[in-house]
């Protein structure tokens, strides 16, 4: 331990933090829950208690996005500085945004951050200073070397971005190892890989599977009951794809049908194409859906997170072909891009667009649509992305996210109130498939490979989006899912996209469930002729995954090879008695609620035998 850390002596802790805090201003954090503190929201007093009774050097909160990170750290930061616990503030954070972000918010506190700094001594002015990882691992023995000289509390906003590479984790241990405090924060606090976390604590389980552990959780679930964050409703969209592989072969799909992962990729990729029909369709969907929530909240915005600059200026385009008005259009994380982010935070406009930057950690309250038109699939960039609409301002307010019908997104957004924990240790088994929350390694060597490197390519033809269209599916809110298919611009869809933007929890619920009953009833009075869509509620047309229905296969095989042990009779008799009792296709062929359907039944046969 450096002498810095070992010389501090804990000064003991007031009674209460709040009345620490009493000297903040009342408008600071601003948005506090119903019914509990004025200016701390419940957790985080909670969370001050839990770090000020034991005061330790190293503490992970781990707070869902939107639930007042900043406002814990810059509170607790304010505390040690009264307090002599340390000298100085230095506070890392992602991108260059988010550090200049921290820094004006710490001055709404008294607390004096340079964003700006890059080396030698800090004016007198200053409380300390803000920088970046990327600049961490520029200049580590900077950092290090401030650290050694005063008592230095560091913040490490989003600590899982230590991960991202070696040398910045590397750096962060270097520059901060003598740091006398360190107070790490994350809203996702896991990765894609196993990359371990500085100054993070990481515990065996039963299982020799070491996970992260945080000192102090609020999640998604309790922060929805505080009201601290918008509940979230996720309205998908599926429809048929073709487009034409490098191979030359024209291939044609439908969003959530089960398909191999390179197809589900490839129709993904068909989906997002601006020149397509589906993109259109879905950006006009959302923009209808913002113009229902402008009625209760004229301020209102959306964002539609893109995969790329091209396509990005591609939907701005389309954006303003929809509505006549010009989007927002942010492309890089640059001073420029920072100053179009708050001009459009502090605005009326009605849609940003942007890559990445605003994934994570961006603070735009306003925001309050989004359409997911990327093809990241890893459940940390969803909980990030998803994190940009949950900010809660006022009672009532509902977030309205659009996504493709992507089996890994709609289970994302089912397990959205899901806690998870950093994973260390991922054995992986001969054989066994990607885990789906595994890293993209595919895309990151394409990244990493030089432009002229020959990879066996050069005599493919290009990937082609040929054609798409979009088809309402449905809404997944509070863990159940609503609505049957309908055409873009049906009144079927327009009853979910009219769900008023002000409404408590258990309203919406009883909304969906009274529109999906009317949608059931209208669809039985239609004559056969125009049943051209799916007429099932969402409800009974589950999405699974291509490895999901490989299995259902394999346990229908293996429970048709134990029945046909117990009765005697040949497999290809028994699969043939199942199609007879539950019709459908071959096995082969059949959908998941097929498969189901006849285990259920050779279940059924099979307790008759005993």
């Amino acid at each position: 331990m450096s002498t810095a850390a070992s010389s501090s002596t804990p000064p003991s802790a007031p009674s209460s933090p709040a009345a620490f805090s009493s000297h903040l201003s009342p408008a600071f954090p601003g948005r506090a829950p119903w019914g509990t503190a004025a200016r701390l929201r419940a957790w985080q007093q909670a969370a001050m208690e839990a770090y000020l009774a034991d005061q330790p050097r190293d503490f992970l909160a781990v707070a869902t996005p939107g639930a007042g990170k900043t406002t814990f750290a810059l509170t607790l930061a304010s505390w040690m500085l009264h307090h002599h616990a340390v000298q100085q503030v230095t506070v890392v954070a992602p991108t260059e945004h988010l550090k200049t972000q921290w820094a004006d918010a710490a001055a709404r506190i008294g607390i004096r951050l340079d964003p700006s700094y890059s080396a030698g001594p800090l004016g007198r002015e200053f409380h300390g200073v803000a920088v970046t990882y990327a600049g961490v691992g520029v200049r580590p023995m900077l950092h290090r070397n401030r650290c050694e000289q005063r008592k230095t509390l560091v913040i490490l906003d989003e600590i899982h971005h230590a991960g991202d590479s070696r040398s910045w984790g590397e750096a962060c241990l270097e520059a901060f190892e003598p740091a006398t405090r360190r107070l790490a924060l994350t809203g996702t606090p896991f990765r894609s890989d196993t990359n371990p976390i500085p100054f993070v604590t990481y515990a065996e389980g039963a299982d020799g599977v070491r996970r992260s552990v945080a000192d102090y959780t609020y999640g998604y679930g309790n922060a929805l009951a505080d009201g601290v964050v918008r509940p979230v409703i996720f309205l998908s969209y599926s429809g048929s794809m073709r487009w034409r592989t490098r191979a030359g072969d024209e291939v044609a799909a439908r969003l959530g049908e089960p398909m191999t992962k390179d197809a589900t990729a490839q129709a993904w990729r068909t989906a997002l194409d601006p020149k397509g029909e589906w993109m259109p369709a879905v950006l006009s969907a959302a923009d209808r859906r913002l113009s229902e929530v402008r009625r209760a909240v004229p301020d209102a915005g959306g964002l539609v997170i893109a995969a790329d600059q091209d396509s990005a200026r591609a939907y701005a385009k389309l954006i303003r072909e929809i509505t006549g008005e010009r989007a927002t259009v942010v492309l890089s994380d640059d001073a420029g891009a920072s100053g179009r982010i708050e001009e459009f935070r502090e605005g009326r406009e009605r849609w940003m667009v942007a890559v990445r930057m605003v994934s994570e950690g961006v603070d735009v309250p306003r925001l309050a649509v989004g359409v997911y038109a990327t093809t990241i699939s890893t459940p940390l960039f969803f909980a990030q992305a998803v994190g940009r609409f949950v900010r809660s301002r006022r009672r009532g307010e509902t977030a309205s996210v659009f996504l493709p019908t992507i089996p890994d997104l709609l289970t994302f957004a089912q397990e959205l109130e899901r806690e998870r924990d950093h994973v260390l240790d991922k054995p992986q088994r001969a054989g066994e498939e990607e885990d789906p929350y595994g890293p993209e390694e595919k895309l990151l060597r394409e990244a990493e490979r030089q432009q002229d490197e020959a990879d066996g390519t050069q005599d493919q033809l290009p990937f082609e989006a040929l054609e798409s269209e979009a088809v309402f599916d449905r809404v997944m809110y509070d863990g159940a899912e609503f609505g049957m298919q309908a055409h873009p611009g049906s009144e079927e869809e327009q009853d979910y996209l009219g769900i008023p933007g002000l409404l408590e929890p258990d309203q919406v619920k009883l909304l969906l469930h009274r529109r999906q009953q009317r949608q059931i009833a209208h669809s039985r009075r239609k004559p056969d002729e125009e049943a051209d869509l799916i007429e099932l509620p969402a409800e009974r047309r589950p999405v699974v995954s291509h490895k999901e229905l490989r299995e259902l296969r394999r346990e229908l095989n293996s429970l048709v090879g134990a029945y046909a042990h117990q009765s005697g009779k040949p497999h290809g008799v028994i699969h043939t008695e199942l199609r007879r009792a539950c019709g459908g296709p071959p096995t082969a062929e059949a959908t998941a609620g097929q498969l189901r359907q006849r285990l259920a039944k050779l279940r059924e046969w099979a307790t008759r035998m005993r």
